[in-house]
C-alpha cells in the first residue's frame, strides 16, 4: 500500500471512529430548546393541550401542556430529528418532525389540530388512545417492528378518523420487507388527504418520500428517485423535506445521491448548518478530502458553537497535517 493510500485509509478509519462517537452521544440529552403554540383551524389557540417529544432515535421524551395562548416549551434538548405530537379532547391530534440545534435558536412549532365532526363525534381521542400511539413511536425507534404494528394497529381501531397512523403501519411493513402491503397503507393515505385542506399537502409529501425510501430498498432507484422527486415538489422550500431525503440515501450508501440532497437543502435554506456537516461527513465518506474541509469549515462559520465544533476542528486539524 502506499504512503497516500495509508494516509487516506488511516482518516476514513479515524472519520468512522468520530462519527460513530458523535452518533452515539446523540441520546436526546443536551441543551436545546424548542417551541411552539398549538391552535385549530381557524388559528385559535388550544388551551391544555398535551404536547410531547420524542427523539426520533430513541430514549429520551418530554411531554407538557399548553398555556391560555396555546404555547408551549421544551429545554434540554440534544441535537438531531424530534417528534412533536399535539392532542386534545376533541380534535383529531397532530405530529410534525422538527430538526433541533443546540446553542441555537429553534424555529417556532406551529400544531393544526382539526376538530372532531360529528360523523366522528363517538371518536375521543384520551389519554389511553395517545398512549398508544406513542408506545408504537417507542417501538419503531428500537426497531421492534412487530410490536410497533400491533400497537398501531391498536391505535388505528380505536381512532379510524386519524387516518396518518396509516404512514406509521406502512413503515412498520416497508422495515418489514412487505413492501405490498407497505404500498398499500400509503396508497390509503394519499387518498385520504384529498379530504384534508389543512395538513394534507405535507402528510403526501411524507408519504412520497415513505416510498421512495421503499423503493431504495428494493434497490429501484428509477422508481425511489421519482418519489423522492415528488415529494420535494409539493413542498419545494422546506429544507429538512430535502435534508431528511438526503439523510435516507446516506443510511442506504447512496452518497452521490445523499450529497444531492443535503446540497438542495443549502439551497433552500444558505444559513442552515447542519446539511454542511453532513456532506463534510460524506466527502469524507469519498475520500475527497478537500470538499470535506470546504464544508466542514462552513459549519463551523454558521454554527461555531455547536456541540459538534470540537470534533469537527479535529478533523479539520487533520487534515491540515496530511495535507502538508
Amino acid at each position: 500500500m502506499s504512503r497516500e493510500a495509508f494516509k487516506k485509509t488511516s482518516l476514513v478509519i479515524l472519520f468512522l471512529c468520530l462519527f460513530g462517537t458523535y452518533t452515539l452521544a446523540q441520546a436526546g440529552r443536551g441543551v436545546g430548546r424548542s417551541n411552539g403554540v398549538v391552535v385549530d383551524e381557524n388559528k385559535m389557540p388550544i388551551q391544555e393541550a398535551k404536547v410531547v417529544m420524542e427523539f426520533l432515535k430513541g430514549g429520551a421524551k418530554y411531554e407538557t401542556t399548553t398555556d391560555k395562548k396555546g404555547e408551549w416549551a421544551f429545554l434540554g434538548l440534544g441535537t438531531g430529528m424530534w417528534r412533536v405530537i399535539a392532542s386534545a379532547e376533541g380534535y383529531i391530534p397532530a405530529f410534525l418532525d422538527v430538526d433541533v440545534k443546540q446553542l441555537a435558536k429553534n424555529p417556532k412549532v406551529t400544531l393544526t389540530l382539526k376538530k372532531v365532526t360529528k360523523a366522528e363525534a363517538g371518536i375521543i381521542h384520551d389519554e389511553a388512545s395517545l398512549s398508544i400511539f406513542e408506545l408504537g413511536n417507542k417501538l419503531f425507534s428500537e426497531r421492534k417492528y412487530d410490536e410497533a404494528l400491533e400497537a398501531y394497529l391498536q391505535f388505528l381501531d380505536k381512532n379510524p378518523a386519524v387516518y396518518y397512523v396509516r404512514l406509521s403501519i406502512g413503515n412498520c411493513y416497508r422495515e418489514k420487507a412487505e413492501y405490498e402491503k407497505a404500498l398499500e397503507e400509503y396508497k390509503k393515505v394519499i387518498e385520504l388527504t384529498k379530504n384534508d385542506p389543512g395538513s394534507g399537502t405535507e402528510m403526501e409529501s411524507k408519504v412520497l418520500a415513505a416510498m421512495g425510501e421503499l423503493y431504495l430498498k428494493k434497490e429501484d432507484f428509477e422508481a425511489a428517485q421519482s418519489y423522492f422527486k415528488q415529494s420535494i415538489e409539493l413542498i419545494p422550500d422546506d429544507e429538512t423535506l430535502a435534508y431528511n431525503v438526503g439523510e435516507i440515501y446516506f443510511g442506504n450508501q447512496e452518497i452521490d445521491e445523499a450529497i444531492h440532497y443535503y446540497e438542495m437543502a443549502t439551497r433552500i435554506k444558505p444559513q442552515w448548518s447542519p446539511p454542511y456537516l453532513k456532506i463534510g461527513y460524506t466527502y469524507m465518506n469519498k475520500g475527497d478530502f478537500e470538499k470535506a474541509r470546504f464544508n466542514l469549515m462552513k459549519f463551523l462559520e454558521l454554527d461555531p458553537e455547536s456541540p459538534e465544533a470540537p470534533r469537527v476542528k479535529s478533523i479539520l486539524e487533520y487534515l491540515e497535517k496530511i495535507k502538508k
